[in-house]
């Protein structure tokens, strides 16, 4: 059995929760979608580790490709303002 809908159910779950306990404690939006883009690279990377069937070097290529892009798009958006 896959462990990817398990992964996926999990981290809604907990963002979910997460984003309802922020909201209610700061009154504030942004930290909400800080919550939802991190939910959402776990739920990505997940996907694609589970549909590749990716193993240790697999894994490890894809957490380093997406995190060069984080930092790309970051250091991009950063600048632009």
């Amino acid at each position: 059995m896959a462990w990817y809908p398990f992964l996926g159910f999990g981290v809604f779950w907990l963002g979910l929760v997460s984003a309802i306990i922020f909201y209610a404690l700061k009154r504030k939006w942004f930290p909400i979608f800080y919550l939802i883009s991190v939910c959402l690279y776990i739920f990505t990377v997940g996907f694609v580790i589970d549909v590749y069937e990716l193993k240790k070097n697999g894994v490890l290529t894809i957490l380093a490709l997406s995190t060069a892009i984080m930092a790309v798009v970051g250091f991009y958006l950063s600048k632009k303002r």
